[in-house]
Formats: structure tokens, sequence, C-alpha cells
């Protein structure tokens, strides 16, 4: 399946939904959706790990007046929510108080009973696609029950496509290389500060005919600002001056050809033959409408040519 409609390569990344990071309020959470519609978005990522599926309802209710057919909407297997008997604080990033709480299950009853909730948490009939989310500790359960089971209902017709999204390469090039996949949702690993999947599943991916969505083009907070601000992070974690200096560097020759770092690193995945599209985290209208003009702005070749020049983008990166 086509995972982008026609003439759409950016999506909504739902992780903000969840109050990752910070709150977001129900009415802002709706409004965000509600922008990202409005700029022809039309692909739509969540999980049940987001807020402990507060990300999932809410952007169910936002969606619950477009039409279901014009969209493409994932989510994914691998965490249950469960109740437990008082509230706590969430301790994996997600700004929220709550009587949910999440474990890791991998097994067949466990893929359906994620996906049953996930419907019911969002408010539809389907999901286009399901990732399996986060295997990196659970490589052998991943690949013996949620993979045939996922495959199994991609069978049936009940989903269209079926992945896995991960914050690494390597095991994601072995469910490429191994497993009958459609699509990988890479997590900060092609970025134009950090490239290194031209190593290892952007080659398996072309290889095998596998579409890639690609995010966390930030690299959270590195490449968000036309200027890395002080204490900023890199996928999630405080970044070392080193990367902070490169970033400076490339946001250097960006703003000699008069554009913006974080323009360029939107528009940078999307020049790889793999790489479907990509989809950006927002928590607010103005974000969505931030991205949507950063991926309308034209990026000169020569900026590309003068990133390899200086050593600070690898030859072998597609820009053209």
């Amino acid at each position: 399946m086509r995972i982008f409609p026609e003439g759409q390569r950016v999506g909504l990344g739902g992780a903000p939904l969840g109050n990752m990071l910070g709150e977001v309020t129900d009415a802002d959470a709706v409004a965000t959706v509600n922008a990202a519609w409005d700029e022809g978005w039309r692909f739509f990522d969540t999980a049940p790990h987001y807020g402990l599926g507060l990300a999932e309802e809410r952007l169910g209710a936002a969606l619950q007046d477009k039409p279901r057919d014009a969209y493409v909407l994932s989510s994914k297997v691998g965490r249950i929510i469960y109740s437990a008997d008082s509230a706590a604080p969430d301790d994996e990033g997600f700004e929220i108080s709550t009587t949910r709480r999440r474990r890791w299950d991998f097994s067949r009853d466990g893929v359906l009973r994620s996906i049953e909730d996930s419907l019911r948490r969002i408010g539809t009939d389907r999901l286009d696609i399901v990732f399996v989310h986060d295997p990196d500790d659970h490589y052998e359960e991943a690949v013996a029950a949620a993979f045939p089971t996922l495959i199994e209902l991609r069978d049936q017709g009940v989903i269209k496509a079926i992945g896995s999204g991960m914050n690494q390469s390597a095991m994601l090039t072995r469910f490429v290389q191994e497993i009958d996949i459609d699509v990988i949702m890479l997590a900060g690993r092609y970025t134009l500060i950090d490239p290194d999947a031209l190593d290892d599943v952007l080659p398996a991916c072309v290889e095998h005919d596998v579409q890639v969505v690609a995010v966390g083009i930030f690299n959270s907070g590195l490449m968000s600002q036309p200027r890395p601000a002080a204490g900023t992070t890199f996928n999630y974690a405080p970044a070392e001056q080193a990367l902070v200096d490169k970033a400076n560097k490339v946001a250097d020759i960006c703003e000699s050809h008069g554009v913006t770092l974080p323009t360029a690193a939107l528009a940078f995945p999307l020049f790889h033959p793999a790489v479907a599209g990509v989809a950006v985290g927002c928590r607010t209208p103005d974000e969505v409408r931030t991205n949507a003009t950063l991926s309308r702005t034209a990026v000169p070749a020569a900026l590309w040519s003068d990133l390899k020049s200086a050593g600070l983008l690898r030859e072998d990166a597609p820009t053209g």
C-alpha cells in the first residue's frame, strides 16, 4: 500500500499528543490534529505507549468527523495498557498521572489484545498499518509471535501493512532481511546530523522494497530550531558539545543559502529512495503550521554540495 497518499510526504507523529516531555490540553491536541488536516497531511501515527493510551484517544477524537478512507492510520503493538489500583506519574517521559500502566507483550494474544484496545481507544474500525514497537530486548518473541500474527492479519485483509518502529537500525535491518514486512518507522537514525542508516537498513529496504517512515528527523531538540540552544537535546538526552558544534556549522551553511537548519533537516531524508515520507511530532497548531511551511520551502542544491565539501554530510547521502 502507499503509506503517504499521493502528493503528500509529511504526516503527524502522535507522541506529543500523549504529553511527551510536556503537558498538552485536550483542546490543543484536537486543534493540532485539525491543523494537520487543514495542511493536507493524511498520515497519522500513534501508539499505546504514548501517554498510556492518551494519544490514541485524542487522535481518535479529532478524526471522528474525518472520512475514514481519506487518511492512513498507524498504531503499534508490544505494550499492553492495563489498570492499577492507584494513580501514579508515568516514568517513561510522558507528563501524566494515571491508574494506567504498561507492560511488554509480543505474544499472539498480546498483539490481538493490543490492536483491539487501540481500535476502542481511537474509536475506529480498522488500522491501516501496525508496527511492532521497540522490540529491542524482545527479538525472539517478536519474530516467533508478533510478526506471524500481524502477517496473518494482513493476509486476511484486516490490516493493510505491517512493520516495526525502533530507535535503532541494526535490528530493523534484520527484520527487513528476514521477515515479509512492508514498512519500517526509523526514529532518529536517518537525519542530517546522523545519517548512519545508510550503512545498513536503508540499502536493505531498497533491496527488499520496504518503505521507510522517517521520524525523529530533528533528533529531538538539536535541529528543531535555527540555532541549537543551550541545554539542547540529541535523541532526548543532553547533546554532546561536538554535536552542538556540528549542528551550528551546518546551520552556518544553511543560512548562507537563505534557509534554516530545520528546513534542511526536514528536506534531507526525503531524498532517499526508500523513504516514503516523514512524520513530525507536534503539540500545537502553530508547530504544525511551522513544519508545513518548512516542508514547502525549497532548499538550493548547492547547500547539499557545500555540506559535503565541508565534511558535514556523507558523500553517499542522496541529495537530489
